[in-house]
């Protein structure tokens, strides 16, 4: 990987379960079916939304939608049973700003104001740290980019031993971070309708890979790939560390070619700081569709939120390995 790249999230190939029954199988075909059919509906969905804090929505709204192409699909407050659901009661009544792709909604960006949240340094906390977008071509968009309030951290480069993926990372206007990645038309991966296309991988962090990758284990049965050790070049520069340094990282498989990327934080990685009762500042939330709510600890009972991006769906939030927020949202 190149240091200025610092990502490999798409190179590492994850094992799925057979969708037939193998010949030696003891077990009949309809207790199969039985079994196979109650796996699906343990399978986490795909990425539907990615909720930020941030200080100030007016410079997020401008910049989004001005250079990212971006459209405001929804404004308002955040109900308070959405936060009680999110384990944040203090984030009732809080601006919320929902954006989308121009060419669809299949994801969204939910951007949540809480003036005194600060700015959060990605790369440094435990929990969601960064939002991977596809587009249609990294080095168009990071001319685009030049002078805007989006910061280019990692310019446009080619994943090593994958030439036909180029992708950049750019910190927001209130210091996020997003992945672009021009995936070349993998087809195993989300493609973008737009110059600027949908959330396809969200990416977080913790001190034991092992306890994040169980949690999705325990609750999921999605394919999770074995980890592997590579360096990755946000985290060793935001920690200053030599850029060889190698994390551990695994990738959990989602439908409609999503995923989500775990990653090992070295010590002088911390526990993201979060006021009692409101979201955790900077990426906060990331939402998935299931069939149905796992029989989990959820923070709040399954109830109709009343947020896009499924308004009248029962949803519910739990917290991941690394203490990340995961809201689920049922049959959609």
């Amino acid at each position: 990987m190149p240091p200025a790249l610092g990502r490999c999230t798409l190179i590492v190939p994850s094992v799925r379960p057979s969708d037939k029954p193998p010949a030696t199988m003891a077990m009949g075909r309809r207790d199969w079916l039985r079994s196979f059919a109650t796996e699906r509906r343990r399978m986490l969905g795909s990425i539907c939304a990615v909720t930020i804090t941030v200080p100030d929505l007016a410079p997020v709204e401008q910049a989004y939608t001005r250079f990212l192409d971006m459209r405001v699909v929804f404004r308002g407050e955040v109900p308070a049973g959405a936060a009680a659901s999110w384990g944040a009661p203090r984030a009732a009544g809080c601006r919320l700003l929902a954006l989308a792709p121009e060419c669809g909604d299949e994801t969204l960006l939910r951007f949540v104001e809480d003036p005194a949240a600060g700015v959060c340094t990605p790369f440094v906390t435990h929990g969601w740290n960064a939002t991977e977008l596809t587009v249609r071509d990294t080095d168009a968009l990071a001319a685009r980019l030049a002078g805007s309030p989006f910061t280019i951290i990692g310019p446009p480069a080619n994943l090593k031993g994958f030439d036909w993926i180029r992708a950049m990372q750019v910190l927001g206007p209130s210091g996020e971070c997003l992945y672009l990645t021009d995936v070349g038309g993998d087809a195993a991966l989300a493609q973008p309708r737009a110059a600027v296309g949908q959330v396809f991988i969200a990416v977080a962090g913790g001190p034991d890979l092992a306890a994040m990758t169980a949690f999705f284990a325990r609750h999921f049965s999605n394919a999770m790939s074995a980890p592997v050790q590579v360096p990755i070049g946000v985290i060793n520069r935001a920690l200053s560390l030599p850029p060889e340094t190698r994390h551990g990282l695994a990738l959990l498989d989602l439908p409609d070619g999503t995923r989500v990327e775990l990653d090992h934080y070295p010590l002088g990685a911390m526990p993201r700081p979060r006021r009692p009762g409101h979201l955790p500042p900077g990426m906060a939330m990331v939402s998935f569709r299931v069939h149905r709510l796992p029989p989990a600890a959820m923070l709040a009972p399954p109830a109709c939120a009343g947020l896009p991006p499924f308004a009248a769906a029962r949803s519910a939030c739990l917290k991941g390995g690394a203490g990340e927020l995961i809201e689920l949202f049922e049959g959609v």
